[in-house]
This record gives C-alpha cells, sequence and structure tokens, in this order.
C-alpha cells in the first residue's frame, strides 16, 4: 500500500514539472549577428535570445524574449549596440519576440510562430526588422547615447564604417531549463554589465541613455528603459 501511494506521489510530481517545463520552455531561440565593416576589417558580435510564447491558463498573457542588447565593439574606441527595441523612435517593444519569424518570413518561408523551432539555416535581417542601434561616445557615460542609421553608419561613426549584414538564425531550445552549454544547448547570452560600464541595471542611467539617444520609449511611462537593453 505504502508503495502505491509512493508511486502516485511520484507520478503527480513528474506531471506538476513536466507542465512547468510546457508552461515556462522557450518556443525557440535563435541567434541574432551584426557584422560592421571598419577601416580596421570586419567587426562582428552575436547574441542567443530566448523567446516564450504565453502557455498559462488565464484568459490572456504576453508572448516575451530573454536576453541582452548586442554590443559590437568596432575598435578606436568605438561601438554599436542593437537595442531590444524596433521602430524610429523605439516604438516598438515586442519586436524582439518576432525577429526571427519576420526575417525567415520575409526569405518566402511560410513558417508559423509554432512552427519556427523547426527551421534552419541562418536568413538576413533587412530594413525594419533591424533592431535599433545606437553608439555611445562614452561607455562610461549614458547621455553619449546617439542613434545610428543602419543604412548610413559612417554619418555617425566616420568614414569607413558600413553594416555589412545583420541576420538571425533559429537554433536548438536544448535542454532548457538545464542549457547550460555544450550538448545541453546554448543559455541565453548575457554579460551586458561588462560591455557598457555605465550600466548598473538600475533604471536611471538607462533612461538617460535613451532620452539622450531621442528614443520615443524613453517617454512611455508604461515601459520600463532598462528592457531596452536586457530582458529577463
Amino acid at each position: 500500500m505504502t508503495m502505491k501511494w509512493v508511486g502516485l506521489i511520484l507520478l503527480l510530481a513528474a506531471l506538476v514539472v513536466g507542465d512547468q517545463i510546457r508552461l515556462h520552455r522557450p518556443g525557440h531561440k535563435y541567434r541574432l549577428s551584426v557584422s560592421v565593416d571598419t577601416p580596421d576589417g570586419v567587426k562582428s558580435a552575436s547574441g542567443v535570445f530566448a523567446v516564450f510564447p504565453y502557455r498559462g491558463y488565464d484568459v490572456s498573457g504576453d508572448t516575451y524574449t530573454r536576453g541582452d542588447a548586442l554590443f559590437v565593439d568596432l575598435g578606436r574606441g568605438k561601438n554599436l549596440v542593437a537595442l531590444m527595441m524596433h521602430g524610429e523612435k523605439g516604438e516598438e517593444i515586442a519586436g524582439m519576440n518576432y525577429v526571427a519569424l519576420r526575417a525567415y518570413r520575409a526569405t518566402a518561408s511560410n513558417v508559423s510562430f509554432a512552427n519556427l523551432g523547426r527551421m534552419t539555416g541562418s536568413v538576413p535581417v533587412t530594413g525594419g526588422l533591424i533592431p535599433v542601434m545606437v553608439t555611445f561616445a562614452n561607455l562610461t557615460d549614458p547621455r553619449t547615447a546617439r542613434v545610428v542609421s543602419p543604412d548610413d553608419l559612417a554619418a555617425t561613426l566616420g568614414a569607413g564604417y558600413r553594416l555589412r549584414e545583420v541576420s538571425v538564425a533559429v537554433i536548438r531550445n536544448g535542454f532548457w531549463p538545464l542549457d547550460f552549454g555544450g550538448f545541453l544547448g546554448e543559455p541565453v547570452t548575457r554579460g551586458l554589465e561588462a560591455k557598457l560600464p555605465w550600466w548598473d541595471g538600475t533604471e536611471a542611467p538607462a533612461a538617460a541613455a535613451l532620452q539622450a539617444a531621442g528614443l520615443m520609449a524613453a517617454a512611455n511611462t508604461s515601459f520600463d528603459p532598462r528592457a531596452a537593453f536586457t530582458r529577463k
């Protein structure tokens, strides 16, 4: 009789754990890559983002993305940061949820959001699909942020700088939540604080950076400006 109850408890525990994994496992992960032509050659960076669709039991819920803004060290004290927002003034906050979906669809692939994790290969990210890009004249001061046009990096960064490519590739989810690397799967890329010395995880400097760059989202009281740089 005791073993019967133990077995039942273990079964219930397995069902609960399995349901939690189903609810919170990423719908897909993608790697966003940015390459820039500079006077010293091509400079590039990439980062892994995880997209979590809402699978809860409430009537409604939000899809969200985890990851950090993508930092490209261009050398000579110059940099380029792809923020986690879209639109001319950063008004599209949810755009990072759909970067991969929209990019694959732009290549004439009629893939659904639910089946996006099955896609393979890298595809270009162009036009309005490119996240808002900024540069910091002084990496220790968020108030030196300036928007950079993907079509004309030289206007802000100087002669010899040109956006070579932005691309996205869906990657395997791995054994989430045990995706610590290797065969377990690639984790979401972190480490923004090591690249932006002014970043301390608080709201004020993040808001100062967005305001300096003239991004509308900074004035939106419902938007946490930190979400332009990192999402947990």
